[in-house]
């Protein structure tokens, strides 16, 4: 990447593991001020934080459950405090396929979380901002391709997540913040994946073989930290990996 980020506030949520580290470390080394949002792995948190200043980037670790209001105010106050705005704001996080979460756990992470951060972001974020929602493709394709049932809950929650996002174009664009959406296939080595793995032995290789091959953490990572500046529309989606997926995109 180039030092175009030099200068800019950057919040990763999710960013303490996977594609949100991967992520956070190239756009500290882009020159971005980057805070690296976790929910419960500080050490995890911290040790990307210290990598992204061992590699002489700025970063900070910020704690919230994306869930809960409450903190995420809090979360949001603190890189106010700090730094006064925010001029990239990527929305990473997800789950929904945790063991132990109420029913509704995926709606309420994957949708209602996404909105009120963008809700909670608005003060800080000024003309010009970038807002980078990350999706998957059978999230982003739910409803036109079929999924896998164990993922059903993630994909159809993140995909009312998008849509929910989408109808706030208007209103974003109003302020001059735009929405970019990266959308890729099964990633090798992140928790979904591993997850779908362990509930349906051989689905991994049988998507691979499918598919030809799998993007990486690198890859979708770079996808999503080249989507927080290249000049792309508000409402644009970027593709990474999964090309049976996008032979029909009407």
């Amino acid at each position: 990447m180039s030092t175009s980020l030099a200068g800019r506030i950057a919040l990763v949520t999710g960013g303490s593991r996977g594609i949100g580290a991967e992520t956070a470390r190239l756009l500290g080394a882009a020159g971005a001020r980057v805070f690296v949002n976790y929910r419960e792995k500080a050490r995890r948190a911290q040790r990307v934080v210290d990598e992204i200043a061992r590699a002489g980037g700025a970063a900070s670790a910020v704690r919230a459950d994306l869930t809960d209001r409450a903190e995420v105010a809090a979360m949001t106050g603190e890189i106010r405090d700090l730094c006064g705005r925010l001029d990239l704001l990527v929305l990473n996080a997800s789950g929904g396929m945790e063991r132990d979460v109420p029913p509704d756990y995926a709606l309420r992470l994957n949708r209602d979380a996404q909105v009120s951060l963008v809700d909670a972001a608005m003060p800080l974020l000024p003309p010009s901002a970038r807002i980078v929602f990350v999706t998957s493709h059978q999230a982003h394709f739910h409803g036109r391709r079929p999924t896998y049932d164990e993922y059903e809950p993630v994909a159809a929650s993140k995909r009312a997540g998008e849509d929910a996002l989408r109808d706030r174009i208007p209103d974003l664009a109003a302020r001059g913040i735009g929405l970019v959406v990266v959308s890729g296939d099964m990633i090798e080595g992140t928790i979904t994946p591993t997850l779908l793995e362990r509930a349906r032995p051989g689905i991994i290789d049988a998507r691979r073989a499918e598919a030809g091959s799998l993007p990486t953490v690198s890859e979708f990572a770079a996808e999503i930290a080249s989507a927080a500046t290249a000049p792309l529309e508000t409402g644009h989606t970027a593709y990474v990996g999964g090309e049976d997926y996008l032979v029909d995109r009407s």
